[in-house]
């Protein structure tokens, strides 16, 4: 293909000319003028895309200590898959996020889909949990697809107020598949095996891959992809690390979410070992506590406007570390009852709906566009790498199995890590 520099071969000089008009256009959707049948549809498609990375990681959740059972290991080794999970989609996001700026949007996205699918049948098999916790790597790579290109397909058909609007769309299936998965996944268990977990993740999957063969089309234009060599990229990555107003909100924004992956992967254990719960009633203080984060990110949105970003952040580190905190002293006096800790729970995912936003606001706030998706990226993968091996140290105790003590000590040490971020974060910004 001739660049516009190279001398011409046409047979007449109005050839340059005419060609964008018989160029087919790579991307029709870019000049898409978006009817509402077809805004839903796009919802539709990317909804089911981004809502299949939180199944994945909480569907299952009621189902891990028969798990371990199954399997015939301990607490801590069937958390590791919780933290593979996580990982997985750290590195995913770093890898698929460039690679779709260089390629397009589609290939990667159907080559994640699709080992997704995979992998989500292959765990259904898992002769042991060294394999299980290899092939939840495997599925959180693939993972990252969905929710990092589902986020820049928007980016590339809406802009300004279109874009808030299509976002909240998807926000709504993103509050929504955390608090739902752990209750589908406790009525899984009253059919059957643990197995039927992935059997629906892998249905979904496949849904996925034939929504998007049908119905996505690619939405970068071949003008508009550019590929970023090792060098370009490490440089990129090394100036913002350098950057304390970046490194201190991605920080907070790390350690508050492993803050509330300790919860996720450990209260399945907690719950049901310490106070005798079923995986039924579990779901549904997990789908409590979901409702308490939902409730958090609208309080967080009123706000909007009336209290500034960094002070909406302060508050909510500050309620996160007082409730954590309280729990904690429960847990260590032996006090604690389940209502007091599904209370406090539900407090610090209120707490969370306010840090989430917040931080991630702040990290990116100022960046220039030519670095914004690289940022993005990085923050993304920080956060599920801190979230994913802190969530883990709630398993290291003498029995390897995650307790209320070792569960609420983690979260206020990390919460208070978090806080402390946070201050740096502020005295960088004001010098």
């Amino acid at each position: 293909m001739q660049s516009p520099n190279t001398p011409s071969k046409a047979p007449d000089q109005g050839e340059s000319e005419r060609r964008p008009d018989t160029t087919p256009n790579p991307a029709p959707i870019q000049r898409w003028q978006p009817t509402r049948k077809a805004v839903a549809l796009l919802v539709m498609v990317l909804g089911v895309l981004t809502a299949t990375g939180p199944l994945a990681t909480d569907m299952y959740l009621p189902a891990l200590p028969e798990i371990a059972r199954e399997l015939g290991t301990n607490e801590a080794r069937i958390q590791l898959t919780l933290t593979a999970m996580m990982l997985g989609l750290a590195v995913g996001q770093l890898v698929i996020g460039p690679l779709s700026d260089a390629v397009g949007r589609r290939g990667p996205l159907l080559v994640g889909v699709a080992v997704f699918t995979v992998t989500s049948v292959l765990c259904v098999f898992v002769p042991n949990v060294t394999v299980f916790i290899g092939l939840r790597f495997v599925q959180g790579v693939a993972g990252a697809a969905g929710a990092v290109i589902a986020r820049a397909v928007v980016r590339d058909l809406f802009k300004g107020d279109d874009a808030v609007r299509f976002f909240s769309r998807l926000a709504l299936v993103m509050m929504l598949a955390p608090m739902l998965a752990p209750l589908a996944g406790a009525q899984l268990l009253l059919v059957g095996s643990w197995q039927l977990s992935f059997w629906v993740l892998a249905a979904m999957a496949a849904l996925s891959f034939v929504l998007v063969l049908l119905w996505l089309p690619e939405s970068l234009p071949v003008e508009d992809r550019r590929r970023r060599g090792p060098r370009e990229l490490l440089s990129t990555v090394g100036g913002l690390l350098r950057q304390p107003r970046f490194v201190g909100p991605v920080l907070t924004l790390g350690l508050s979410f492993g803050m509330l992956f300790t919860y996720v992967s450990a209260f399945s254990f907690v719950s049901q070992t310490e106070f005798d719960a079923s995986p039924q009633t579990y779901a549904w203080l997990f789908a409590i506590n979901s409702v308490g984060m939902m409730a958090g990110t609208q309080t967080n949105g009123l706000l909007v406007g009336r209290v500034e970003t960094l002070r909406r952040l302060g508050l909510g580190l500050v309620a996160a570390l007082v409730s954590v905190g309280v729990l904690a002293v429960l847990a260590l006096t032996g006090v604690a009852q389940l209502w007091m800790v599904v209370v406090l729970l539900a407090l610090t995912m209120f707490s969370v709906g306010f840090i989430m936003p917040n931080a991630t606001v702040t990290a990116l706030d100022g960046q220039p566009t030519s670095v914004a998706g690289t940022a993005s990226a990085l923050m993304g993968a920080l956060q599920f790498a801190l979230g994913g091996s802190v969530a883990s140290l709630a398993g290291l105790t003498e029995t390897g199995e995650a307790s209320l003590v070792s569960m609420s000590v983690v979260m206020v040490s990390v919460a208070a890590l978090s806080f402390s971020a946070y201050v740096w974060s502020v005295r960088a910004k004001t010098r």
